[in-house]
């Protein structure tokens, strides 16, 4: 066996196994989240980015309005950050209420009174995770990567080294404070985005705007 054969085979063999150890990191309850008790194991279809929720449906035609808290940032223990500076989990913390009063807005009429009509949302952000430089575009072409991250696409699952963002949406009814549903996802760009693995958060960003739209459809 030559020596390049036997370089291209071991490079392969530290991919796989790199691959089997970034396939993504499980989303947790986040204990410190207000709904956190209520907050059930999803079996559900999206059970892959929304690992948690409440149970039960709400009929959300029976609202017109919106007021959208200001995101915080996650200070539990248990938070998935790593070492993403305070700098960036800001910046994603304003790109992720920017978006979601943009896209609410498209369904409902913003408002700052509070009523029986008005819901009122709070996002929590509680972790990210950033695009692996270089990498994280090269194992969408290479041998080895690029086959993962095909089948990943397909199955709307996280891309190998590409970034995500992870938070928790809780929707109140604005007038008495009452829980009608919340959830904790995490999400991420389609797999064989190469825009997207450009740049740190890029890819977080992408799954914000994946994840705002996606909660307006739940609010349909």
């Amino acid at each position: 066996m030559s020596t390049q054969t036997q370089v291209f085979r071991s490079s392969l063999l530290i991919l796989s196994l790199v691959i089997a150890g970034c396939a993504g990191t499980p989303t947790a309850r986040y204990a410190g989240l207000s709904s956190a008790e209520k907050l059930q194991s999803n079996s559900g279809d999206n059970a892959h980015n929304q690992p948690w929720r409440t149970t039960g449906q709400i009929d959300w035609h029976k609202y017109s309005e919106v007021m959208v808290d200001p995101v915080v940032i996650y200070q539990g223990a248990d938070n998935q950050f790593g070492d993403l500076s305070q700098a960036d989990r800001q910046e994603l913390a304003d790109y992720l209420y920017q978006r979601c009063n943009e896209v609410l807005k498209t369904r409902f009429s913003p408002t700052q009174r509070p009523s029986s009509k008005a819901l009122r949302v709070k996002l929590t952000l509680t972790g990210a995770e950033t695009t692996t430089p270089v990498l994280g575009t090269f194992t969408k072409f290479d041998l080895a990567g690029g086959p993962y991250n095909i089948v990943q696409s397909i199955r709307g699952r996280e891309g190998l080294m590409n970034g995500s963002v992870s938070y928790a949406v809780e929707i109140y009814q604005a007038d008495n404070n009452q829980l009608l549903q919340a959830w904790v996802t995490k999400e991420y760009p389609n797999a064989m985005n190469v825009s997207a693995s450009f740049g740190s958060l890029s890819a977080a960003k992408v799954g914000i705007d994946k994840g705002t739209e996606q909660l307006l459809s739940q609010l349909k």
